[in-house]
């Protein structure tokens, strides 16, 4: 089959381990692939380059701004963005090039379900259901946020279109590793929350643990992932409940608000505003 008039481009750092996997589910169908790498100190760029994929280093300038400097890159109109720990599944693959059989795509943008797999796993959960994000759309008319916290496509005023078929999401290589990026994302989110006064917060210490274990562990339907889907659930709530703590003890306020445990730049937890099904 002919390879789709789609760019695909990526952002990396220190993904060596896990880029090729990502660069392989779509460099068979696609146009091009285009890596586009901040500084890696790792294999990254080797191992991308090995397996096809064009790649750009580029400063990371925030999660918006780099990928609408990959968007900048690419040679095609449509456009497909992943990230390096994700991998299209062949039932996505399949819907992908359907879409596009039938000649220009009806949508602007289409969402997608974006499932997680738990470290040492091959596929996610049953019934999971963790994010649905707009990955694939026509950057004529709709682009990334510039932002420098989310890394989001805004698609005001446009209809998405919806694909069924998931993206696998292997977000963390362990459970260590998911405190890192919790610790460094909370850290992150409460950088740009602003000054809030310690009572307003303190109701939150009651409400913040139990509300995000319960969106993860049943709305997100991690109560199907055994102990390790409870695992997941409770740190997902703890770092939120940490998070207002930390807020509380510094009275609020961002310069005083303490730096996370020390993480390398890639281990920043991908942020993606995200539309709820």
């Amino acid at each position: 089959m002919a390879k789709l008039p789609i760019s695909c481009f990526i952002i990396s750092k220190n993904e060596a381990d896990r880029v090729g996997r990502t660069i392989r589910s779509v460099i068979e169908w696609v146009d091009e692939v285009i890596v586009i790498d901040s500084e890696s100190s790792d294999d990254t760029v080797s191992v991308a380059q090995k397996e096809g994929a064009h790649v750009i280093v580029n400063p990371w300038p925030g999660f918006g701004q780099q990928k609408r400097f990959g968007e900048d890159q690419c040679r095609n109109d449509w456009l497909l963005n992943l990230d390096s720990d994700e991998v299209v599944t062949p039932d996505l693959r399949r819907q992908v090039q359907e879409l596009f059989g039938k000649g220009v795509p009806t949508f602007v943008a289409y969402g997608m379900p974006i499932c997680l797999v738990y470290p040492g796993a091959t596929k996610p959960r049953y019934l999971a259901r963790d994010h649905w994000c707009v990955r694939l759309y026509d950057r004529t008319q709709v682009r990334f946020r510039d932002s420098s916290v989310h890394d989001s496509v805004v698609t005001d005023g446009h209809q998405v279109g919806k694909l069924d078929a998931p993206l696998h999401h292997f977000s963390i290589r362990s459970f260590d590793d998911m405190r890192r990026k919790l610790d460094r994302r909370m850290w992150i989110s409460m950088q740009h929350t602003g000054t809030l006064s310690p009572l307003r917060l303190a109701p939150r210490l009651l409400t913040e643990f139990p509300m995000h274990f319960f969106k993860y562990y049943i709305v997100r339907r991690h109560i199907t992932g055994g102990l390790r889907g409870l695992r997941y659930a409770r740190l997902q709530g703890w770092y939120r409940f940490l998070r207002i703590y930390r807020m509380m003890r510094a009275n609020g306020r961002p310069q005083d608000y303490p730096q996370p445990s020390p993480c390398e730049p890639d281990e920043l937890w991908k942020s993606c505003d995200v539309h709820r099904r």
